[in-house]
């Protein structure tokens, strides 16, 4: 697992994110991947209200409680509700400047951290992975790294909620049936890059993990996968527990 930070200058995303704070609107944020075409961020959805959030999203929020975690917290969307609602969290990010903004529109606790950082090793009952949340974890092999973390921040009666969708969609034939090569790389494996007017950052892994998948790894380490709801296009939301 990478355990690195971003600087400001390999910042697409966070550069994106604080001109969209201080001008009210940001160029387009450019995604980049050798298995899709071009594609972009809307940098205004990064930024929405709770009444904005799809609804896996406010039923994770919801359900959170205790000491909260919000992980890859960006401009502090999930945060500042959570403390519209009056509950306490700490929000980390490897970017600088998405944590600045955070500071900036009044999230308490933000913090430049990595989730899988050795030394990150505070304790929380309620971990939050969202907006895809389990694409942090990169790749399949990295599950079992993610569960010792997990075990590592969690207290004992803590859980997880995370949100990913299942890519087999993209492999779906006219009649129905999915034309997937079992012989290949799991088909959630993507592969990222980002670029955000002449900022171009570093490539990155991220991870699509259907539920049963997402079931069968939790199992082998210790953990259990509850189906909390299910969204109107592949995606839901898990909640994750030893």
């Amino acid at each position: 697992m990478k355990t690195s930070l971003l600087s400001s200058t390999k910042d697409p995303m966070g550069t994106a994110i604080a001109d969209y704070y201080k001008q009210g609107k940001a160029a387009k944020l450019r995604v980049f991947s050798s298995q899709f075409e071009e594609d972009e961020i809307p940098v205004a959805q990064l930024f929405r209200s709770y009444e904005q959030m799809p609804p896996l999203e406010q039923k994770a929020l919801q359900l959170a409680q205790g000491k909260i975690l919000d992980c890859g917290a960006g401009s502090g969307c999930h945060a500042l509700a959570l403390q519209a609602m009056g509950k306490e969290v700490q929000a980390i990010d490897i970017s600088p400047l998405s944590v600045e903004t955070m500071r900036l529109r009044g999230v308490k606790q933000a913090y430049q951290v990595n989730l899988f950082d050795e030394n990150y090793v505070e304790q929380f009952d309620t971990i939050l992975l969202l907006m895809n949340g389990s694409g942090i974890i990169g790749k399949l092999a990295n599950m079992s790294a993610f569960f010792n973390k997990m075990k590592q921040l969690l207290t004992p009666d803590g859980c997880i909620y995370m949100d990913s969708s299942d890519l087999r969609y993209l492999f779906e034939d006219e009649d129905g049936s999915f034309l997937i090569d079992l012989a290949d790389d799991y088909y959630g494996e993507i592969d990222f890059q980002m670029q955000y007017k002449q900022i171009k950052g570093e490539p990155f892994d991220w991870l699509y993990i259907d539920f049963q998948t997402l079931s069968l790894y939790a199992a082998q380490n210790g953990f259990t996968a509850e189906l909390i709801q299910e969204g109107e296009h592949y995606d839901y939301l898990a909640r994750l527990k030893r």
